[in-house]
């Protein structure tokens, strides 16, 4: 498997996460969004949105939208399982993933914090808002039992929360009301799969 992304990209980060907790071997082509290769035909032709991730595997297929990629790993390779057993507990973490996945991310990302500024707001204030919103969400849906998001952990809500609380801190957010979202993020960050996904271990990564 090829998987075509950018460092500190949350949604590369993500797949990044559960390969890695699969002991999945895959190659790292890095797409640098600063420099616009998201754009350029080579990679349009791999997501025609021109975003990353994309994962390129067997049969000459890509799949696109970190997402639908996390779900085709998680059933191709089962073990370790990334999604409860159970039906509800299933449809309970993908509520957290969407909290991260539709009601957060997408507001801050590169693209959008570019039209914000180009219509004259305020990038910080916007992001936060919506990080904030969301990450208060989490708390809330978290398991009191911890340190998992749900019972069972880590899962793709996990693969999610991690690069999102990175991207709080990036916007230098006070994170103090979300002791959950804390413990979790300790308990993952103490596994080799979530060291070795960190963007500053990516081939791409820069050095601040």
């Amino acid at each position: 498997m090829t998987l075509f992304g950018y460092w500190r990209s949350s949604s590369t980060w993500r797949v990044r996460i559960v390969l890695e907790e699969k002991g999945l071997s895959f190659d790292t082509v890095p797409v640098n969004l600063l420099h616009g290769a998201h754009l350029d035909d080579t990679h349009r032709a791999r997501n025609p949105l021109g975003q990353v991730p994309a994962l390129a595997i067997d049969g000459g297929v890509t799949l696109i939208q970190s997402v639908a990629i996390m779900e085709y790993l998680d059933q191709v390779h089962p073990s370790p399982p990334m999604l409860p057993a159970d039906a509800i507990g299933r449809a309970q973490v993908r509520s957290m993933v969407e909290v991260v996945n539709s009601g957060i991310q997408p507001l801050q990302n590169l693209a959008v914090l570019k039209a914000i500024e180009a219509s004259g707001g305020d990038r910080v204030a916007w992001s936060t808002r919506w990080i904030g919103k969301g990450l208060a969400a989490l708390e809330a849906l978290a398991s009191d039992d911890g340190p998992w998001l749900h019972n069972h952990g880590p899962t793709l809500a996990e693969a999610c929360l991690i690069p999102q609380l990175y991207n709080a801190r990036r916007f230098k957010m006070d994170l103090s009301a979300y002791p959950k979202l804390l413990a979790c993020e300790a308990a993952c960050m103490a596994r080799p799969a979530f060291q070795r996904s960190h963007p500053d271990q990516q081939p791409d990564a820069v050095v601040a």
